[in-house]
């Protein structure tokens, strides 16, 4: 269900359904195009973006600006021709190599596997986190289970919304 789709995750759906939608709680979202120069995704994540978001005006900026996707077993045969440039990235080494090359912010989008893997290995600079009101019960973690040191975070943007919704930016204390 990226980008709007028919069907699909029930955690998505419930949030749709319980939780008023108000424009102005989700301004972050293109907040985040127009200040990020590089996108970072998961091959899940991608494989759910790529055939949907390349004709969506709400996601233009990120036509246009380098994608980077990590995964052992996707290849270049697999990637969208219509999404602009796409690299595959095959590890963690890899993702902390252009972490160090000139250029801004790069988002992730999705990929809960990727995040605890980037988090884990101490890869984030920063949260952008949506708080919905709302306990599902069950879904994706997050942050990984790994028996880690307390990663301090220091809150560098708050916001609470009439529906319920927080929105807390959080930048990595090292």
């Amino acid at each position: 269900m990226p980008g709007g789709g028919s069907g699909g995750d029930p955690q998505q759906l419930a949030l749709r359904a319980e939780v008023e939608f108000l424009p102005e709680a989700f301004d972050i979202k293109g907040r985040e195009q127009k200040e990020a120069t590089a996108t970072l995704m998961g091959r899940t994540s991608y494989e759910a973006f790529s055939p949907v978001w390349p004709d969506m005006e709400d996601f233009a900026d990120y036509k246009v600006m380098p994608k980077y996707v990590v995964s052992t077993i996707l290849t270049e045969d697999n990637l969208a021709s219509d999404w602009g440039e796409t690299t595959i990235l095959r590890s963690l080494d890899d993702v902390a190599a252009l972490k160090e090359t000139e250029g801004g912010p790069i988002i992730v989008h999705g990929s809960a596997c990727l995040n605890q893997a980037l988090s884990d290995a101490g890869l984030i600079d920063r949260y952008h986190l949506l708080v919905f009101p709302l306990l599902l019960g069950a879904g994706k973690r997050l942050f990984s289970a790994m028996d880690k040191d307390t990663q301090k975070l220091k809150l560098v943007e708050h916001e609470v919304y009439a529906n319920g919704l927080q929105k807390n930016v959080f930048d990595v204390v090292r």
